[in-house]
């Protein structure tokens, strides 16, 4: 999925949500900018990112963010790569160690802006984040990479005691 991939979807996409609705024309206005998949370019940048279930949908791997103290889907810049499905997919892998990672559906599964806050080397930006439904076996062999803390199957039923940011939680409730 490249960037005309993207604006197209973006043209045609549809949400029951409407606090998700709110981003649509936000993603189109910063994807006509040539440097948005580039993490310099400010004030936001395109990421992408997975959420990733096992088969029967009732529990997704998290990541607890070691910079952002909270555990939340794997993702990361896209460092100028315009496939952002494969920026998802090798951030996947790279912060949870999966390597049998199925893409259920190609189209992005939810989009999200949220702010990042200032580090001592970076101003506070925006990730406009690009998120897409992975599947997985718990029963295969995760790594925790340096970037976090612990990589857990949360239960969906347990969620909210993880993470109860809006947008993490209309990932769950898409799923049903």
């Amino acid at each position: 999925m490249n960037r005309i991939d993207l604006v197209n979807h973006f043209l045609h996409y549809q949400t029951s949500f409407k606090e998700e609705e709110v981003f649509i024309n936000r993603f189109l206005s910063l994807l006509s900018e040539e440097s948005c998949f580039e993490r310099t370019h400010l004030p936001g940048h395109i990421t992408g990112s997975s959420w990733i279930v096992n088969a029967n949908r009732t529990q997704v791997l998290l990541v607890h963010h070691a910079k952002l103290n909270k555990w939340v889907q794997p993702g990361g810049h896209a460092d100028g790569d315009e496939n952002i499905l494969r920026v998802a997919l090798k951030e996947a892998e790279e912060e949870t160690g999966l390597r049998n990672l199925t893409v259920i559906k190609s189209n992005p599964f939810d989009v999200d802006i949220h702010l990042i806050p200032q580090r001592i080397d970076f101003p506070e930006h925006f990730h406009y984040d690009v998120r897409f439904l992975l599947k997985a076996d718990p029963k295969e062999l995760i790594t925790v990479s340096e970037e976090s803390h612990d990589v857990k199957w949360i239960h969906l039923n347990e969620l909210q005691h993880y993470n109860h940011e809006r947008s993490v939680l209309r990932m769950r409730d898409k799923l049903f």
